[in-house]
C-alpha cells in the first residue's frame, strides 16, 4: 500500500472493516501522508488530521455536509470538529482496528477533493 498515489486512493472504495485487519505501521502512514498534504498523523499515530480555516460558519457546516454525503457513500465515518465557528478539523481512523488502515488514506483523498469555502489571507 505505501506505493499508492493520491490518484490511486480517490479511485478506490473503502472496505467494511470489522478488525482482522492489520494497522499500517507509522513509518508507512508518514510516507503516504507526503502525498497528502495538510495531513498530519496525530502525536499517537492513532489517527490523521487535518485542520482548515473557512471563510464563516455556514462555509463550515457546507463542508461538513459535503464530508457527511462522501462517508456515508465509503461507508467510513471521520470525526468533525468545529471551533470558533470557522475552524473546522477532521480526524480519521478505523475505530474497529484502534488504528489506521487504507480507508483511512482513501477517505483522506477523496475529502481533499471536495470544495471548501477556506478564507483568504
Amino acid at each position: 500500500m505505501v506505493s499508492e498515489t493520491v490518484d490511486t486512493l480517490r479511485h478506490k472504495k473503502c472496505v467494511p472493516c470489522e478488525g482482522g485487519v492489520p494497522v499500517v505501521p507509522r513509518e508507512d502512514a508518514q510516507r503516504l501522508l507526503q502525498d497528502l498534504p495538510g495531513w498530519q498523523l496525530t502525536s499517537d499515530g492513532v489517527r490523521i488530521r487535518r485542520e482548515w480555516v473557512v471563510r464563516h460558519f455556514r462555509a463550515a457546516m457546507e463542508f461538513f455536509q459535503r464530508v457527511a454525503a462522501l462517508a456515508e457513500d465509503e461507508g467510513h465515518h471521520p470525526d468533525l470538529h468545529l471551533v470558533g465557528y470557522r475552524n473546522v478539523a477532521i480526524e480519521l481512523w478505523t475505530h474497529a482496528i484502534g488504528g489506521l488502515s487504507e480507508n483511512d488514506f482513501i477517505l483522506a483523498a477523496k475529502i481533499d477533493a471536495l470544495p471548501i469555502d477556506a478564507k483568504r489571507s
